[in-house]
C-alpha cells in the first residue's frame, strides 16, 4: 500500500504561505490581464459566496480536445468554494473577458485532467502534492488523491 504525505480529502487546502508564490502569482495576473498568457493563463474571478464582491486568482486553463476545465491543485480553496456556490465565473486574457458556468467533476471522471494537468505545469503545481502524485503516476494514485482535487468543466 502506497503512503501519502498528504490527506487528500474534501478538506485538503494548499495556501500560498510562501512569499516566493505570492510574487509568482501576482506577476503572473498581472502580464495575464495584460494579455500575455503564461502556457494557458487566466485571471479567474469568482463572486464571493459570502460578501459578493468579485475575488480574483491566476489559473492555468486546461484544454481537452476542445472542452476546457479548470484543476484547483491546491484543493478546496476559496475559489474553488465559491464557483460551487455561484455555479458561474470570469476568465481573463487581457481585455478579453468571458463568462462561464462550471460543472464539478465526479472523482472518477478526473483522471484523465489531473494527468495532462501534471504533464503541462507540475514544473509550477508539483510543490502542492508532496511528491505523492508525478505525471508518470498510475491511474490508482490519481484516483487516490482526486478527492483533494476539484475539477470544473467550464461550459
Amino acid at each position: 500500500m502506497t503512503e501519502y504525505k498528504q490527506t487528500y480529502d474534501s478538506k485538503r487546502v494548499i495556501t500560498s504561505s510562501e512569499g516566493s508564490m505570492r510574487v509568482f502569482n501576482k506577476i503572473v495576473a498581472r502580464m495575464t490581464k495584460l494579455g500575455l498568457s503564461l502556457m494557458g493563463s487566466r485571471v479567474l474571478s469568482v463572486q464571493g459566496r459570502k460578501s459578493g464582491e468579485w475575488r480574483s486568482t491566476p489559473v492555468n486553463l486546461l484544454v481537452i480536445d476542445g472542452q476546457r476545465y479548470l484543476v484547483a491543485p491546491r484543493g478546496h480553496t476559496q475559489w474553488v468554494k465559491n464557483l460551487r456556490a455561484s455555479g458561474t465565473g470570469r476568465l481573463q486574457l487581457g481585455r478579453k473577458v468571458e463568462t462561464f458556468h462550471a460543472e464539478e467533476l465526479a472523482d472518477a471522471d478526473k483522471i484523465p485532467a489531473l494527468r495532462l494537468y501534471l504533464k503541462k505545469w507540475a514544473w509550477e503545481v508539483g510543490t502542492f502534492f508532496s511528491g505523492d502524485v508525478t505525471k508518470d503516476s498510475p491511474d490508482e494514485v490519481l484516483h487516490h488523491i482526486a478527492p483533494g482535487v476539484p475539477v470544473f468543466k467550464i461550459n
